[in-house]
Formats: structure tokens, sequence, C-alpha cells
């Protein structure tokens, strides 16, 4: 990806798609320096990592009305703590994507009169912030069991994890249901598909997010698969994945 202008960032909160009401969205990741300055020191201080820490903040245009629209989703999952997708440029499939299981920890709403009347948001960070890609794109209406598109991740290290975001977006039909989990196998057709991660299943807009063990994965190809049932259902959803 070369130098651009920001455009067409996305952001997926839990299970609201918050990109037609944000106009600035900043993600930070940083680690703590501990001082451990010896006489072998040299003269001169010597740090080591201490404990890490992500944040997502937020901001845009507020609305409310219905569970999709900012003001709705960040009340009720203010406290709570759930899945953040960030994009700096559009969620398609294989598109980069930054992801953190993070506390919504502030909202904020308001502003002065002739104001389009603004919001801001915080995510305080309960897991790393991981580096991934789109596996689902929020656009796509899916109203029967399929799977996504391969992705060649990579192997995943021993002590390293595949980390998994899903982002509920809508949900339609009588008794709808889906179940969502992420797949390896180590070549591109999926001859033998493995299920690293399932998700537990969703009736309603929401999110989750998953993690493995930390034990290895030599499979190097990933997707998103996924069971619907119900009558006349159909689901919107986003979900993103990553290694960390």
């Amino acid at each position: 990806m070369s130098k651009f202008v920001l455009l067409n960032a996305r952001l997926f909160a839990v299970g609201a798609d918050l990109t037609g009401a944000s106009n600035k969205i900043e993600l930070t990741s940083e680690v703590e320096d501990k001082e451990s300055t010896n006489y072998y020191s040299a003269g001169y201080k010597e740090v080591i990592g201490g404990l890490g820490s992500a944040e997502a903040t937020a901001e845009g245009q507020w609305e409310a009305a219905d569970s999709s629209k900012v003001d709705d989703a960040m009340w009720a999952r203010l406290g709570g703590v759930g899945p953040w997708t960030a994009c700096p440029d559009n969620a398609a499939v294989g598109d980069l994507a930054y992801i953190t299981q993070c506390l919504t920890a502030s909202y904020a709403l308001g502003g002065s009169i002739g104001d389009v009347a603004p919001w801001s948001a915080k995510g305080a960070s309960s897991w790393p912030l991981v580096r991934g890609q789109i596996a689902h794109p929020a656009g796509t209406a899916r109203t029967s069991t399929g799977v996504g598109t391969a992705i060649q991740l990579g192997a995943v290290p021993a002590g390293k994890r595949l980390y998994a975001a899903l982002h509920v977006l809508s949900v339609a039909g009588t008794t709808p249901s889906i179940t969502a989990r992420i797949e390896s196998d180590n070549a591109v057709g999926f001859p033998s598909a493995t299920t690293q991660l399932t998700f537990t299943a969703a009736a309603a807009a929401g999110g989750e997010a998953l993690r493995t063990t930390g034990s290895a994965i030599t499979d190097d190809w990933f997707r998103v698969a996924w069971t619907i049932s119900g009558t006349t259902p159909s689901f919107m959803f986003a979900t993103s994945f990553g290694i960390r």
C-alpha cells in the first residue's frame, strides 16, 4: 500500500458499522519501558519492555434511533468489552485491518450551537492490537451456509496466536441463527479444512473476538465459514483476522 489520503476508512465496533457516522479514527499501540540500568550499562539507562496496551479513538456525526446508530451502540456497550476492527482504506476481503478486543471506556456527545451534532468514543484494549486482514466484507448479505475467500496469512509460530473478530451487523428472518468459524488448511483449495476458532451462535446484532491458545499452526491458508439456519434468514456481517 503506497501513500494515500484518508477517504474511506472503516470502523466496526462490536455489532455496529460506524463508518458513515465517523470522520476520525486513531489507533495507538505501545509498550511500557521499564528501567533496568545496572553497573554494566556503561553509564546509559537501560530499559526492557513492560506491559503493552492499545487504544482506539473515534469521532464523527451523532445519530440515534436504532441499534446500528452510534448513540444506541455506544450506550449499549459502554463499560462492556467487545471487538473493534478498523481499516485504513475500505473493508473488502484481503484489505488491511487492525483488530482488538477492547473496553468501550468513554462516550461523549454534544457541541456548540450551529455544530453538526458530534460524538466521540474511546476503546481501551483488553487484548493486543493485531495487524491483519478482512476475511468477510460487511456489504455482502448471507442467507445460507457457506465459506469465504481463502487468504494466505502464513503459519502461526509457537507462542503466537491467531486472532479473529466477528461483527454481526444486521439480522432478518424468523428464528435466524449464524455460527461462524475460522478454518485453516495448507492449500488454497482447503482439501482438509481444520476448524481453529468457532464463534458463539448469533441471532442478533453483536460481536465477538476469539484467539487461539498459542500453539503452533502449520497451515498457512485461512478463511471464515458459516452455518445459517432459520426461515428466510439474512445476515450482514464482517470478519477480520490476523496473527500476533
